[in-house]
């Protein structure tokens, strides 16, 4: 399938609390090459959809260089990605939303392309990287998944893996661009993230 870019809003989530990154705020952090991760993720996405949304729950005046809107989560209290998702489908006014996490600096120019290609007539698809499904990459259609989004979260099952089960996503085989899905969760991982460039 394809979708005309301005029929898709991007979404950035950068709204968790960064634990395994010792609560700094992950999408605020440096690259070897100096732009900040969420700079990254957003210089990737912006060709690929018309409106911009970042999900940000604190820092939200420093993300707003690299969207057109920061949204904070509707929950207070903040249970991870599916309310900043549930957030920016709430806030969408297109057909479909592409999401994608904010500690994945080397995001794909062609994420959505992948995505729309192999959707078929599914309403929402997420990306596999040949090991393990990857769930925070995702093209929805708000009027499908918001309703299931809400009804997950309203039941205190915020697990992103069991939010894809229940979207019935068509699941886009990307095994050939794995690496460029890696999350920097952790020091460890950024490390090595800057040990490649």
């Amino acid at each position: 399938m394809q979708i005309p870019t301005h029929s898709i809003t991007g979404l950035i989530l950068a709204g968790g609390r960064s634990r395994r990154m010792g609560g700094r705020d992950k999408g605020l952090m440096p690259l070897p090459n100096g732009r900040l991760m969420v700079e990254a993720v957003s210089q990737a996405l912006r060709p690929q959809v018309g409106p911009l949304l970042i999900s940000a729950n604190r820092n939200r005046s420093a993300y707003l260089p690299w969207g057109d809107e920061v949204l904070r989560d509707l929950r207070p209290e903040h249970p991870g990605p599916l309310a900043g998702i549930e957030a920016g489908l709430m806030a969408a006014r297109t057909p479909w939303v592409l999401v994608a996490p904010c500690d994945a600096p080397a995001l794909p120019s062609d994420l959505g392309q992948r995505l729309a290609a192999g959707i078929g007539d599914a309403p929402a698809a997420v990306l596999h990287d040949g090991k393990s499904l990857q769930p925070l990459f995702a093209l929805l259609q708000p009027a499908h998944a918001l309703p299931i989004t809400r009804r997950l979260l309203d039941e205190d099952r915020p697990r992103v893996m069991d939010w894809a089960r229940a979207l019935e996503a068509t699941v886009v085989d990307a095994a050939d661009i794995a690496p460029a899905l890696a999350n920097l969760n952790d020091p460890e991982a950024l490390e090595k993230f800057h040990g490649r460039d």
